[in-house]
């Protein structure tokens, strides 16, 4: 049944949202089911996504080429691929002050978060007397995804490329898709910009991951790829790893809100719906609580809320296929059920959330408290808000700015810590059959 706008005479789409109770006798299924599925695998979607990747590798720029017709709706030769300065510098005077001033003030917090988790070489000596540590290098070259589309994510060039910037990445690349007249948001643009961005490509998708893994004549090839994107992008960064170095899984967005009856069920169901709104149709949400009565007022919240929205139409949509409003028998029974889904963002919305947010260990992100939305970390808050998604938050963290830098261990020895070395360097070479090995120690410590 369709609700209407009686101004416009058009309907609204109907917010339904999936309820699952401990009381439903097929509750423990239904919970092995939602653990189990993943936004990240797709049979279809990886047949496609190779085709895609296998054509880059092979034919560089002009698949790019024919990718942008089909995807995008415009033919691009290859010396249009890039954003130039001009270009750059137009959509700088084109950013209003207030979203220069939103922009600067987020990036601010980024630095300063990451300049906290950048790691720094040392040195120590080892039982035997010899020098042994770690350095830290920036990435020479790393390639950066931003989606954009219909939904061109300026705070998402913030999220990444600054991480870029106070590692010391000399060289950083944006891809993002473009419009059918060739152009990029000029927000996005201004936010890559002053990220530290110094080379912009308007190449989306998953072709996109394929040229910055595989290089063309067009765009060169580099080290490590970063950033959120939709389910093709996801699977072509699985695909390319080994070619190049990848970030994380993160694709279609996430949310978990943990909640007690104290929390405000208006809040829990604009963060649901913020979280459905980004389009892609493979967004989930849940809400997870031992309050049924909590439950039927976010219902009737969301279908308050959702005719207000622009957007309404994807986020019904996801809040149809991938909704959830989750009955927990207790609080502790929530909490295992947010370290089981390990979901990309975790709102906590209880009494003592400070405790209970130190109980969950899986997700992303958590945010402490009703006065502390998601919406935050998507934008302002500091951490980046590149974060797992379909379950990877169990093997996977979020994006840190120490993932722009590379690790090299260090070692050194003198003559007397090689010789007090030396017996158990022996004896690895007796037992493994490697007396080339042994030799390479005793040929250093008999020569002195």
């Amino acid at each position: 049944m369709a609700v209407f706008d009686i101004s416009a005479g058009v309907p609204y789409p109907r917010a339904r949202v999936n309820i699952l109770r401990h009381t439903d006798a097929d509750y423990a299924a239904r919970r092995r089911e939602l653990a189990a599925r993943s936004s990240l695998w797709n049979e279809s979607i990886d047949r496609k996504t190779q085709g895609i990747l296998e054509a880059v590798r092979i034919q560089g720029d002009a698949a790019l080429s024919e990718f942008a017709e089909r995807f995008d709706g415009l033919r691009l030769q290859p010396d249009q691929f890039r954003v130039t300065a001009t270009e750059l510098d137009l959509a700088a005077s084109r950013v209003d002050t207030a979203l220069r001033q939103a922009i600067r003030t987020a990036h601010r917090n980024i630095v300063r978060f990451s300049r906290k988790s950048l790691r720094r070489g040392w040195m120590t000596r080892n039982a035997q007397g010899g020098r042994v540590g770690e350095k830290y290098d920036p990435y020479r070259r790393v390639g950066i995804y931003v989606p954009g589309g219909t939904a061109p994510l300026a705070s998402t060039a913030l999220m990444t490329v600054t991480l870029a910037q106070v590692a010391g990445c000399p060289e950083v690349v944006v891809c993002t898709p473009c419009g059918k007249d060739g152009a990029v948001n000029p927000g996005l643009l201004y936010a890559a910009q002053v990220a530290g961005a110094t080379e912009v490509y308007r190449i989306g998708g998953a072709q996109a991951i394929g040229a910055m893994a595989y290089g063309t004549p067009a765009i060169a090839k580099v080290d490590k790829i970063f950033g959120p994107g939709n389910a093709y992008v996801v699977a072509a960064k699985r695909k390319v790893f080994g070619a190049v170095a990848i970030d994380l899984l993160p694709g279609p967005s996430e949310v978990l809100v943990l909640a007690d009856d104290s929390a405000p069920p208006a809040y829990i169901a604009a963060d649901l719906l913020a979280q459905a709104e980004h389009g892609s149709g493979h967004e989930r949400v849940w809400l997870v609580t031992p309050s049924a009565a909590l439950i039927e007022a976010v219902q009737r919240e969301v279908e308050r809320q959702l005719p207000g929205l622009s957007r309404r139409t994807h986020a019904a949509a996801a809040l149809e296929s991938n909704g959830w409003l989750i009955l927990a028998p207790d609080l502790d029974a929530g909490i295992d059920w947010a370290n089981e889904l390990a979901p990309e963002h975790c709102e906590v919305m209880t009494r003592h959330a400070t405790r209970v947010a130190g109980k969950i260990a899986t997700a992303g992100a958590i945010c402490i408290g009703p006065c502390t939305p998601n919406v935050l970390g998507d934008y302002v808050a500091g951490p980046s808000h590149v974060l797992p998604t379909g379950g990877a938050g169990r093997s996977f963290s979020g994006l840190t700015v120490d993932q722009f830098q590379r690790r090299t261990s260090l070692i050194q020895f003198d003559r007397a810590a090689l010789r007090r070395s030396g017996p158990a360097v022996q004896k690895f070479a007796e037992i493994e059959g490697l007396d080339g090995h042994g030799r390479s120690a005793a040929i250093r410590w008999r020569d002195s």
